[in-house]
């Protein structure tokens, strides 16, 4: 049973249960990040050791469910194809014009000529904080960049007293007559998250637009973990506003005012991946503790449990009860013990790959695969999973119908997938 409660309870949790590093660094979205329905192994790739997640963490007695485990591929139906490699790349966007905006995580926005391979760089940036899980993250044009030529940016902020939390700004973007580079001028901030708390942790900050032009931010907990169920706190929410960062007036809790009016549900955890499918409804995936990494179908008001459950359990391995003892708030439609650790998400909407049409693609860190999932109605499952080899951070759909992937880390590479030739 699905409700709209909601829990604006405060749960003490003690420092010892909370990760201290869960992600090292992970996105989401694609075309369908506007709200329009617009792998395997790689030669010479060795697998690499993941430094903030082991991909067989799972709580005692605990096996993976809500989705049948899905067989690896050992020969894909694709080519990758590197194009490029960036400094801890975090998200990448594509402008009408088939130019690639790509994130890095020190603070450095790229634009790449994928046609010619030529990367140059967008000054004028804000400043970020920089620093574990935090730095420069996601990058989405405006619906209608054509004629405003307006980009949002999500970045880690710092704070007074050494703490930090996500911002969100918006900036006219000006490419320079070479058009290998260009500058961002008329920087606004449009949201902040608050509180602001320490640690560097736990941001969230992807950004999708819908179809009726709101924008939609992820935030995080910031390992804070009880402010998830407080509506006076911006942690652990989906947040939904209006192109300049105000307020739609039928968001569920508008008539609250402050922090609440901009919540349309509540109760995540770590939220890094948001995609609308073809039907427009709005799908999110969040990383779990150990264990219990969720795919979730959002509804408007719901409340997802975080941290009263979970279908994981902490680090240290002291129980969290799992949804179905609390059936008030909302279950995952797919999750996994062992973990993935999601990083990346678009729902397929192209013609180059028919059979992926209206399936949903998830980078994997901890996994080093893409996971290839399957859409019936409201419900989801795992298909398939393409080991890569690598930890991925972040999928997109480009305009010709490629899916493209950027691997994690210092030197992290561009990667086109295209249909293998018959």
């Amino acid at each position: 049973m699905r409700m709209s409660l909601l829990l604006a309870c405060c749960l003490s949790l003690s420092a010892c249960q909370r990760a201290t590093v869960d992600d090292q660094g992970v996105k989401v979205v694609v075309a369908s990040r506007t709200g329009s329905v617009t792998s395997g192994p790689v030669a010479g790739i060795a697998p690499v050791a993941s430094p903030a997640l082991d991909a067989s963490a799972s709580g005692p007695g605990r096996t993976m469910a809500g989705l049948s485990r899905a067989r690896a591929v050992p020969d894909p139906p694709f080519t990758s194809t590197p194009v490029g490699t960036f400094n801890e790349p975090w998200a990448m966007t594509f402008l009408p014009d088939g130019r690639l905006l790509v994130t890095e995580k020190s603070g450095k926005l790229r634009l790449a000529n994928v046609a010619t391979g030529q990367v140059g760089e967008i000054i004028g940036v804000p400043t970020v904080a920089y620093g574990g899980q935090g730095g420069f993250g996601d990058v989405l044009p405006h619906p209608r960049f054509a004629d405003n030529r307006l980009v949002y940016l999500s970045y880690a902020e710092a704070g007074s007293g050494g703490t930090r939390g996500a911002a969100v700004a918006r900036a006219t973007l000006v490419l320079d007559a070479s058009g290998n580079g260009g500058s961002l001028s008329n920087l606004q901030v449009v949201w902040r998250q608050l509180p602001k708390v320490s640690g560097d942790a736990h941001y969230g900050h992807r950004l999708a637009f819908g179809a009726d032009g709101k924008l939609w931010i992820t935030s995080s907990d910031r390992q804070a973990m009880a402010p998830a169920q407080d509506l006076q706190s911006s942690l652990g929410k989906l947040i939904r506003l209006n192109d300049d960062g105000s307020v739609p007036p039928d968001n569920p809790f508008a008539a609250q005012g402050g922090i609440a009016a901009q919540v349309w549900t509540l109760g995540h955890r770590n939220l890094l991946g948001i995609a609308f499918d073809g039907s427009g409804r709005l799908w999110t995936h969040e990383m779990g503790p150990a264990g219990g990494d969720e795919l979730n179908l959002i509804e408007r008001g719901s409340n997802y449990g975080w941290p009263v459950v979970s279908n994981g359990d902490h680090y240290g391995g002291t129980p969290i009860p799992d949804h179905p003892t609390r059936p008030e708030f909302n279950a995952p439609e797919a999750w996994w013990t062992p973990v993935i650790a999601p990083a990346g998400f678009v729902i397929y909407s192209g013609n180059l790959f028919p059979w992926y049409r209206g399936k949903g693609f998830i980078g994997g860190l901890a996994s080093q695969a893409l996971i290839e999932i399957e859409f019936d109605g409201t419900q989801a499952r795992e298909a398939r999973r393409y080991p890569m080899g690598r930890r991925i951070r972040e999928v997109e759909q480009g305009p010709d119908g490629a899916l493209w992937l950027l691997e994690d880390g210092s030197g992290g590479r561009l990667l086109k997938l295209t249909p293998n030739r018959s």
